[in-house]
This record gives C-alpha cells, structure tokens and sequence, in this order.
C-alpha cells in the first residue's frame, strides 16, 4: 500500500484546482511527477484513473449545485469543465440516470465521489485481515465517516436512512467492521434471515490487497452458515457510474440474477453460491 503521501498531495492539488481546467499532464507538472508515474501510482491507489476521479468530483460538485444553488445550468455545465450544456446533460445523466434538470427539480443532492482520504500509515494485509470485529452503537462514528470514502458503489446512497439502517444491524448484531488500527477499511451489513448482504464496502486504497475477499469470508462464516445463497446489489452491466463494484463481486464469486430498480436507479442482483458451511463455492 505503497504511494500513500504521494496519492495525498495528488488530492490534494486536484480539490484545490477542482474548478480549473484538469488532465494528467497538469496535475503531473503540479506534483512533479512523471504522467507515467502519477497515472500508475493513482490507479494502482484509488482503484480508478486520475480523469475518472477528477470527472466524478466535478460532477458531485455540480450536483451539489444543481440542489442548492440557482445557478443555471449552463454555468454550472461550464463550471465543471465542460464546453456546452449539451454535453454536460450526456455525462450527468449517464452517471446519475436523471438529466441535470431533473435531478433539480427533485431537490435531493447524492455525491459520485467525495474527496479520497488515504491512510498515511497502513498495515500489512496479513494483519488486517485478523481484525474483522462486529460494530457497537460506539462505532457509528467511523462507520458514516469511512461510508463518504465508499459512496462510489453506492448510487443514491441516503446518510440519514443508512444511519437509521444502521442502528438496527447494530442493534442485531448484523454489522461487522474490519479495522487497521483506529481506521475502519471495511465494513458491512448484513441480513442473515433474508440471505442478503445489503451493504459491502472496501476503503479503495486496500482493495488491491485482499481485503474484499477477507471482509466477505469474515462475513459468511459469522451470518451465512447453512445457506445455499446469498445475495448483493450492484451497478447494472455497462454502467458509467461503476468504478468496479461489479467485477470486483463477479471476481468474489457472485453471478449474475434478476435486474432490479431500487429507489428509481437501475441495478442487478447478483447471487453467491455457498456449500453448507457458508463457504463461496456452490
């Protein structure tokens, strides 16, 4: 989990010119590095590439606009970099699967991407994955925070309902958290009655590492033993606004089920196999 000072100074660069003109060749002459090197070290960090990070902030940002300010349009379009109104409209519907218009007139502002925070110090993989524990009403705290860093797999994610959601998984002992010492890189939710998983999240800075792998055998050993399935929700095939949930989960085992709409976003159910131990595998 190398690169993580380095990643920082990136970010912090991009939140600080988040309103100028932005490709790689800028933000490599602002840090000084190579475009070689910042493109390797952000992907390999972040789990995408500097211009999808830097488009999904200027979009959350224009969202942010489109609710709570009266901007029209085109110049929040020209403020998030884009040359017409036109092609804004493109991109914002692709990635919120409403028009910016829309998106307005329903008043409810959801971000893509919020601002990445890294670990400046993390662990060895191998001693994280020891570290899986069930959350406590105490936890709640770091829970909502490390959920602003996983808000990506999530599409129309509401805080004040997942918290609410939240009290009762804890209060059920359905909510398990993975730490790397004070700092919570995993998390999820889980019902074991229904066979479902209905929150799955991995800080993007230890994905390259295991650690969604490690969170998901955490989590079937304590909740799933004796099911023959489970169940999770995820970005449809195809969908602009995924950064990868859907074949991470693929990667994990799961496969393809019926397609959904949840809370009006287009989304598919994807089923896991198990072996009567709660073991991934059918």
């Amino acid at each position: 989990m190398e690169y993580s000072d380095q990643i920082a100074a990136v970010v912090a660069y991009v939140e600080a010119h988040l309103g100028e003109r932005l490709d790689l060749e800028r933000v490599a002459r602002g840090v000084h590095y190579s475009k070689y090197h910042l493109h390797r070290m952000f992907a390999g960090t972040a789990g995408m590439t500097l211009h999808t990070y830097v488009q999904r902030r200027r979009l959350t940002e224009a969202a942010k606009q489109l609710v709570c300010s009266r901007q029209s349009i085109l110049a929040i379009a020209l403020a998030a970099g884009y040359e017409s109104q036109q092609a804004f409209t493109g991109i914002f519907k692709a990635m919120y699967k409403q028009t910016p218009l829309e998106y307005r007139e329903n008043g409810v502002f959801y971000p893509l991407q919020l601002e990445l925070v890294l670990n400046p110090r993390p662990s060895a993989p191998e001693a994280i994955q020891r570290t899986i524990s069930y959350a406590v009403p105490e936890d709640i705290p770091a829970w909502m925070d490390f959920v602003s860093l996983v808000v990506d797999g999530f599409p129309c994610l509401d805080s004040a309902k997942h918290l609410e959601q939240l009290k009762g998984f804890i209060g059920q002992r359905q909510a398990l958290l993975m730490w790397d010492n004070q700092t919570v890189v995993g998390a999820a939710a889980v019902s074991a009655q229904r066979g479902s998983i209905d929150f799955f999240g991995v800080h993007p800075q230890y994905r390259r590492h295991g650690m969604e792998r490690a969170l998901l055998d955490g989590i079937l050993c304590r909740a799933f033993v004796g099911r023959e399935t489970v169940g999770i929700t995820t970005f449809r095939e195809g969908d602009r606004a995924d950064t990868g949930q859907r074949a991470a989960y693929q990667r994990l085992g799961f496969v393809e089920s019926e397609l959904l709409t949840e809370f009006g976003y287009p989304t598919q159910r994807l089923i896991l196999p198990l072996d009567k131990g709660g073991i991934a595998g059918g």
